[in-house]
């Protein structure tokens, strides 16, 4: 064994470190988390200032036995985990299960820092070892036990006043919100009508449009024009005054440098991933891992090429600077130099996460020079980050833009804009990409003739067109997270488990690239906007982060911080447990009259989603529901709409003397004969389905019903089945794997009790749940039973099968206990960083 133990958090990333250090080190992966909180009540102790209940994650519990192993007979231990606030906190927690097996007695421990994966930074990092930082171990605590209070207590009262199931997050919260009230925006915007008007005119060099900006003597605005009978009338009087051709007034011409942006953060990277490459927050996060962990080079081995992701700075250091400057004297001329490196201003004041920006290890690895070891995204993701970095470096771009005023007649007048670039400078390797273009954006690249004042130019025609003003748009994922940033809501590390939670949830919906709050999503944030306020007030919750931040850099405690969040923040859940009525939590309302029975028509929140009833439960009869179709919203749907849905189930007349209906079910729309259940396709509307395609669809399914079986067994629920991946057994409730080299049709009963035994796990649901989540001891003893149902129903001949059957349930390996501590059953379904 190797005397010196390293640990870090990923197995890419320990792979390649260990290339690195040599024999004299072992290197191995924590897998992120090692420890959390025991997901139930009491797991943080507001009595007990806040003493929190950790349990090692189940799911890495082999990977914390290694460390322990390797770490009896290491003689040093190096501590590697990630250059931020989770990954200081892994590394504490790694520390305490060591030191609580009694590992680290007389040991040296040290905390390093990796923020690039290359063998100069490797070097470097170790020969300036640490201790674990406290304050930022404190901070992380203290945004753990905040998330877990909040997610506790705020949770019951959700499924008590809105819907059973939901949850709600402390930094999720004030993201959902923003996302609703920007939709609450679109729903209540009113279009307005406005006019412009161009004129084209004829220049015998070259063509040009030319904008209106006075009419009759006034400036002319947006809103000017409204109509397009005075849109009309204004043409003409313009055409009338022109005669023909527009008189040159005024010419300029005005020089302006563009400055480069900065390196990428965290933030800017996800935003400008998601406009130039398409990439969702989460994917850039992945691929930039694998960026930052480990490349195979060539003859240079596996390396890292761009530094740790997760950052608010934007400093470059001495020596990446001068590698930049020698890229840009080689490739781009030493013109396109500045005289010293470009300076950038860091938002952020968080010391832990104040190290460099994203950046390639080393900018002499030109895209084009790696692209061949690269996948596609990675590929993409480097040359961005690359082009950016070097970029911010070069000089700022020279333009040139020329502002022609043109006279039709003595009271209006129009204008005609260019912009020439006139040195690149930085624009010869990367340019911002914007969301919203300006009128400058629009001018830019456009050149126009040479123009004087006092010349005629001839006018072709002039025309008015018509416009009507937009909603503001919904978040794109980019506009998301700047719009996170700029409030202060959350950390960079978080912005992509943020949006992920939202989607999970089904709290929003991605349309057009766009989010889209459902109506679950609504209700809840209507429910925590006007219960618990101040908890998803923008401004208290990025001043909450700012304490955390204190927390971090040591000038604040963290117990204090909890104590003042704790108290009136559990008096209110208190308070609403009992106050609040649930319709006006999720948003019910009336929408209008039945115009057949007379009855009051309601949309309402349910347990499946929203739905219309016609009646109320104080009827003499009870009343009907109908779910709402796919884009439909509570929130929005009139009562015409709302009566439509109640066409449903329809029956569409008789096939094999069986009656076939369609209607919608808690899965989707559905076409029904008899006992088959068929569902309807994307392009099958269930209100104008015909006979003909209904029957297909079932037929269509009974089909595959039929070939799906391959071989059954007398006395046996066990089944030989085709699946999606390729054959397998089943008995209804465990699905067992069959050898790859034996012929599923020539199996016999003994062989699959045996391989049920052997390989049964309980089937999945619809969504990929499991339907009988137990541990394996339970998973063998159902197979067991089956076994002996199977074998005591056979005929005597074929006592021998019950005989083996038996034989082999007896030797089934024991299992570890179903029930473990606790702590650790709960604690099993791992753990996300907070950030």
């Amino acid at each position: 064994m190797a005397k010196n133990l390293l640990i870090v958090e990923s197995p890419a990333k320990a792979k390649t470190i260990n290339k690195y250090l040599g024999k004299d080190f072992t290197v191995l992966a924590s897998y992120g988390h090692v420890r959390d909180l025991v997901p139930k009540e009491g797991a943080v102790d507001p009595d007990n200032h806040f003493a929190m209940d950790y349990a090692v994650i189940e799911k890495n519990e082999k990977h914390v036995d290694a460390i322990a192993k390797a770490a009896r007979s290491a003689d040093n231990l190096f501590l590697a985990t990630d250059p931020d606030r989770e990954g200081e906190a892994i590394s504490w927690h790694i520390a305490e299960i060591l030191r609580e097996r009694g590992l680290l007695q007389d040991k040296p421990l040290h905390r390093v820092v990796f923020t690039e994966i290359t063998p100069r930074a490797i070097k470097e990092a170790m020969n300036q070892p640490r201790s674990i930082a406290a304050p930022l171990v404190d901070a992380q605590q203290a945004r753990r036990a905040l998330d877990y209070l909040v997610g506790f207590n705020l949770s019951p009262v959700l499924w008590r006043k809105v819907q059973r199931g939901l949850s709600a997050g402390r930094v999720q919260s004030p993201a959902l919100r923003m996302i609703v009230e920007r939709e609450e925006e679109i729903e209540a915007f009113i279009a307005r009508e406005y006019w412009t008007v161009e004129a084209e005119c004829a220049h015998p060099s070259q063509g040009f449009t030319a904008k209106l900006t006075k009419l009759d003597g006034k400036k002319f605005e947006q809103f000017t024009l409204t109509n397009g009978e005075d849109a009309e009338a204004a043409r003409k009087r313009l055409v009338a005054a022109a005669g023909g051709a527009l008189h040159v007034t005024d010419v300029a011409s005005k020089e302006r440098k563009r400055r480069p942006a900065p390196p990428f953060t965290t933030s800017t990277l996800q935003q400008e991933a998601a406009r130039k490459l398409g990439f969702t927050t989460r994917k850039t996060m992945q691929v930039a891992q694998k960026l930052y962990e480990g490349v195979a080079i060539g003859d240079e081995g596996t390396v890292g090429l761009i530094t740790y992701m997760r950052t608010d700075s934007v400093n470059l250091s001495v020596d990446a600077l001068g590698e930049i400057r020698d890229v840009i004297a080689r490739d781009y001329g030493t013109r396109a130099l500045p005289d010293k490196p470009n300076a950038y201003a860091t938002k952020s004041k968080n010391a832990q996460e104040a190290h460099e920006a994203v950046r390639p290890t080393s900018a002499l690895r030109v895209p084009s020079q790696v692209s061949r070891y690269l996948s596609d995204d990675e590929r993409r993701l480097y040359e961005l980050v690359w082009k950016r970095t070097v970029a911010s470096q070069m000089v700022p771009a020279t333009l040139n833009t020329v502002s022609v005023d043109l006279a039709a007649g003595s009271d209006h007048s129009f204008r005609a804009s260019g912009t020439t670039v006139v040195d690149p400078g930085f624009l010869a390797v990367y340019e911002e990409g914007k969301d919203n273009k300006s009128a400058d954006d629009e001018d830019e690249g456009r050149k126009l003739p040479t123009m004087k004042t006092g010349d005629r130019v001839p006018l072709e025609r002039i025309h008015a067109d018509q416009h009507f003003t937009q909603p503001p748009p919904r978040f794109t994922e980019a506009a998301l997270v700047k719009a996170l940033e700029e409030y202060g809501i959350g950390r960079p590390s978080t912005y992509a488990s943020i949006i992920q939670t939202l989607l999970f949830r089904k709290y929003v919906e991605m349309e057009s690239r766009s989010f889209r709050p459902t109506d679950v999503g609504r209700a809840v944030s209507k429910f925590l906007s006007g219960h618990f306020t101040q908890y998803v007030d923008y401004d208290f919750t990025a001043k909450l982060e700012d304490e955390l931040d204190a927390v971090s850099r040591g000038e604040e405690e963290w117990v204090p911080l909890m104590e003042r969040f704790w108290e009136p923040f559990k008096k209110l859940v208190e308070e609403k447990k009992e106050s609040v009525d649930r319709s006006e939590a999720t948003g019910a309302r009336e929408l209008g009259t039945d115009p057949k029975s007379g009855k009051p028509v309601s949309v309402r929140l349910g347990r499946y989603g929203p739905y219309v009833q016609i009646g109320t439960a104080e009827d003499e009869e009870k009343p009907t529901f109908a779910s709402l179709r796919p884009g439909q919203s509570m929130h929005t749907i009139a009562l015409d709409d709302a009566l439509e849905l109640f066409k449903l189930p329809r029956k569409l007349g008789l096939s094999n003397e069986e009656e076939v209906s369609v209607g919608i079910g808690r899965f989707g729309p559905f076409a029904k004969r008899g006992s088959t259940y068929a569902s309807l396709k994307k392009e099958d509307d269930p209100y104008t389905i015909d006979l003909a395609r209904a029957v297909f669809l079932i037929e269509e399914k009974e089909e595959i019903a039929r070939n799906r079986i391959i071989k059954e067994f007398d006395g046996s629920d066990i089944q030989v089945l085709n699946g999606r991946f390729g054959p397998y057994i089943s008995d209804g409730k465990l699905n067992g794997r069959i050898p790859k080299d034996r012929e599923p049709a020539s199996l016999t009963l003994e062989e699959v009790v045996k391989l049920m035994e052997e390989t049964g796990k309980p089937m999945r649901g619809r969504f990929g749940k499991k339907t009988a989540a137990k541990k394996d001891a339970p998973a063998k003893k159902a197979a067991k039973k089956t076994a002996d149902k199977a074998t005591a129903e056979k005929k005597p001949a074929k006592k021998a099968a019950k005989k083996t059957a038996k034989k082999t349930a007896k030797k089934a390996p024991a299992k570890k206990a179903a029930s473990k501590a606790p702590a650790k059953k709960a604690a099993k379904k791992g753990v996300k960083k907070a950030g």
